[in-house]
């Protein structure tokens, strides 16, 4: 599937120049939502689910990092700031760690960076704004499916009778995508194994009919890099 779109050179570099590596293991968290923010992160290797929760209670899963992913973004150029999300590991990583104030000088002192930077930012709205409209004008329903696509464009390999999600995902953390339970998940599962759209061996899921997805919600076909999980 297509890449997703890198950070720019010139922002990993601000990075690189700190020379400063955390490592974190997994099952812990990174940050957490509501703690004040000081820190930004470049992920050198592992992955981190960036989430947040909700009124009632329920997990959303907003996106998987990984390797070159900068997070803990949006808490630039705010006094008092505290980070909005939570970052999970999900795997033992390693990350670079820049103070933001140290990043918040650097690009106001240079523009070009400066647009990079923004121009990156942009397509992080993007995707978070897609997922959000798939929530609300779809339902349950559409939110796994739009799932299901998202996490085929980011970690689908084409394989003898569809696309593998070569991802594991156990049906509680596909439903934290979702902003749903693991009950109504189950079912709705089900009914596209019953319906031969998918199948699913040990959390491994292969869709069989893409195309049954996209109908389903009226996909768009935005670009790849914006119809992406990670």
């Amino acid at each position: 599937m297509s890449e997703n779109l890198e950070i720019p050179f010139g922002i990993k570099q601000l990075f690189f120049e700190k020379k400063t590596l955390k490592t974190v293991e997994k099952g812990t968290f990174l940050f957490q939502e509501g703690k004040p923010a000081h820190e930004l992160y470049l992920i050198k290797s592992g992955r981190v689910q960036i989430s947040k929760v909700i009124a009632d209670g329920r997990e959303l899963s907003l996106r998987i990092c990984s390797s070159d992913d900068v997070i803990g973004e949006l808490t630039l150029f705010t006094k008092e700031a505290y980070y909005m999300l939570s970052a999970k590991i999900l795997e033992n990583t390693e990350t670079y760690v820049l103070p933001k104030e140290v990043f918040e000088e650097k690009l106001s002192s240079n523009n070009g960076l400066t647009i990079q930077w923004l121009k990156w930012i942009q397509i992080q709205n993007q995707q978070n704004q897609t997922k959000f409209r798939d929530l609300v004008l779809h339902g349950k329903k559409g939110a796994l499916y739009s799932t299901l696509i998202r996490m085929s464009n980011s970690y689908g390999k084409t394989v003898e009778n569809g696309i593998l999600i070569d991802f594991p995902l156990t049906n509680q953390e596909l439903a934290n995508f979702c902003g749903s339970s693991r009950e109504v998940v189950n079912r709705l599962l089900s009914e596209l194994k019953k319906d031969n759209v998918l199948v699913s061996e040990k959390g491994y899921i292969t869709i069989l009919d893409l195309n049954y997805l996209k109908d389903e919600i009226d996909c768009e076909n935005c670009p790849v890099s914006i119809c992406r999980i990670d």
